[in-house]
Order: C-alpha cells, then structure tokens, then sequence
C-alpha cells in the first residue's frame, strides 16, 4: 500500500516524481504497463467521453462540497425507476449504503445469506456485532430460494442476494426471485444487490425495483462502478422502503461521502445510453473469450451473466494457479472460502484478456509436471 512515508521516501525520490508526472500517472491509476489486471471487476472501458468531459469540468469546483449536482443525480434516478427521492441514497460506491444498512439490520437481528456472495461489507458491519449466516452450498453453485426461505428464523432482520451473484456470475430466474422477495418481505427485509444487472441480458426484466416501487419490504443497491466503468469514482444507490431507507441513514455520513466529480460523471453517465450498449459489448465479448478458453483446456465454468467468470480448475489449488499466472503478469482472483479449486477472472480489455488466453495452457501444463 501507498503510505505517505513510502510516497515521499527522501527528496531526491520526491523531486523525481514531481519531475516526471506521466511515470507517476502510470503508477499511482490503474494496472502497470505489461500487466493483466483481471482480478477486480473493473471496467476499463469507462468512464465514458461525456462522463470524463462532465467530471473534468467538476474539479474545478472541487473546493465545494456537493449540493445541487447531488439533487439533480436524486432526479435523474426517482425519474429513471419511478421511485420517491426520499427514497433513494446515494454513498460512495453501493458500499457505503450495504454497509450502513447492515449496520442497521444487525442492531435488530442477523443477516442471512446463501453460502457464497459477495459479503463484504456486512462483515464489516459485524464488527458492531450480530452474524451472518448461510445456508449450505449446492452442488451446482446456485442459490437456493427454497432454502433460504426455510432458513428465516424469528432472530433473521435482513436475506441479502446478490443477483447476478459474485463470484459465480449466475443469474436467478427473475419470477422465482421475484415470488421469493414478496414472500420472504413479509418476514424481514429482503436486500438484492444489483451491481452487474445492467450487463444481464434484460436488465429490466431481472430487476427486483419494482417490489421496491410496489411497497414491499425490498432493497435493492446498484453501482456505478460496473456498466459505467466508475471503479473509481465512488458512486452507487440504494432504494427502499421511507422505514427502511430512515433506519440506514442512521448509520450513515449522508452525502459527505461523495465527491463533486463522481457525481458529475454519474449525471453524464446516466444520458450516455451508447456507452452502455458499447461497454455491454466490450465486457460480454471478453467473457466469452474467458469461457472459451477455459473449456478449450479442459476446465469447467459456471455460466455466467455479469463481467467476470468463475473456472474450475479440476484438482488444481487456485491460489497456487494465482501466483503462477501472476509470474506471467495475469492477476486474477485466488481461493474464495474453501472453493479451493476456483478462479474468478474479470473481463478486462481484450489484449489483457488474450494474455489470459495465452499464458492459461502454460500454467496448467506447468502445474501437471510439478504434481
């Protein structure tokens, strides 16, 4: 990590880098030149002309904090969903409204999760207290709503569901999700996280916000972080019930968490529907370039709807895969739990994508002679 005392290091290290600013850009924003970077689920098509023109333009008044640009992003999106202002939270990233509803939920009982999702951030709202509990894991990866239903106990506030999930990339039936969310909504909150639905071949169709728009017990958080390309920006939503959004604002900084120039690019982003479509474009063609390669070697994958691919590597240890695919400088994920033999791998650009391609029989073959 980049602590300031590594930063500045001595005056000569200091002045080389106050001299030589594009070195620096290379270093501080993004992979280093010749590598990968397969292992976060970023988008590196974005952020798009019009949001990078918009957020330009944004740091010259970032001395202020935000304030109207903030009221015309809550606009934007009540009009988008058809869902009350007051009903709408914006933080930083969809991370800082997941963490501040957890936080919430855990004050009045657990969470409960399927095995496998994407449980950050209310982990770390566990700090505070409360659990986390899962339901066992199926063979084939899914969730299982039947299970999860049946596993909602009197001490249960919040059913969290990331759809599609991470890190398996699957995709639920959209009535099966839907039939669950209203029947399990009458027993506690029901929170759908929806940061790769606009990637999903009907975005609309597989969205959850019209339980939120219908009254009903149901979060759901999005992001501009994926189809945006805005990683780095810091931008998502949340949208829920006036009682459910209230009790998450409690434990949340409000709009201090965000910055003149993410919500400039987000504005801009929202009007950029060729973007979205280029982007869809760019991200579905690098995972079926993944998928393929995978099964071209032998290895198995979970069908995936989002921006990313969960791989089977049989019996090979993916932690021990990681660090061989990173000695060709190709980052991907490692061990997830104990899914010991998986590998999630991000759709980055496609030349980085090709080097995956490349270096995957290599690594394998590699692997097979030291067993």
């Amino acid at each position: 990590m980049l602590s300031r005392r590594n930063f500045l290091g001595g005056s000569a290290a200091a002045l080389s880098l106050i001299a030589s600013p594009p070195a620096l850009a290379r270093v501080l924003y993004g992979p280093a030149d010749g590598v990968a970077k397969l292992n976060a689920n970023e988008n590196p098509y974005g952020p798009s002309p019009m949001a990078i023109k918009a957020m330009t333009e944004a740091v010259r008044k970032g001395a202020y904090y935000v304030g109207p640009s903030v009221t015309t992003l809550l606009s934007m999106l009540s009009e988008r969903f058809d869902i009350p202002v007051e009903q709408i939270s914006l933080s930083s990233g969809s991370s800082g409204a997941l963490s501040s509803l957890a936080s919430a939920k855990l004050k009045e009982g657990n969470v409960l999760g399927p095995d496998l999702f994407w449980d950050t951030t209310t982990r770390f709202a566990m700090r505070q207290g409360g659990e986390l509990k899962r339901t066992a894991k199926t063979a084939d990866l899914g969730i299982d709503l039947d299970a999860l239903y049946a596993s909602i106990t009197p001490d249960i506030a919040m059913v969290q569901i990331c759809n599609p999930n991470n890190p398996t990339g699957m995709l639920l039936d959209a009535d099966a999700l839907r039939a669950f969310c209203i029947k399990a909504s009458k027993k506690c909150t029901v929170l759908v996280d929806e940061a790769y639905n606009e990637i999903t071949d009907d975005p609309q169709g597989n969205s959850m916000i019209d339980l939120v728009r219908a009254g009903h017990d149901v979060v759901v958080a999005r992001t501009f972080s994926k189809i945006y390309g805005m990683a780095g920006m810091r931008v998502g939503y949340m949208m829920a019930t006036p009682e459910t959004t209230e009790k998450m604002r409690r434990f949340s900084d409000g709009n201090y968490n965000l910055n003149q120039a993410g919500v400039a690019g987000a504005i801009a982003s929202l009007e950029d529907e060729a973007f979205v479509t280029y982007s869809r474009g760019k991200i579905v063609e690098a995972r079926e370039m993944i998928m393929a390669a995978a099964t071209k070697n032998g290895l198995q994958v979970a069908p995936s709807a989002t921006s990313f691919v969960f791989v089977d590597l049989g019996g090979t240890n993916a932690e021990v895969f990681r660090q061989k695919m990173a000695a060709q400088r190709v980052l991907i994920r490692g061990i997830y739990q104990d899914y010991t033999s998986w590998s999630r791998v991000s759709a980055g650009r496609l030349e980085d994508v090709e080097r995956y391609v490349a270096a995957l029989p290599l690594v394998l073959e590699s692997i097979s002679n030291n067993a």
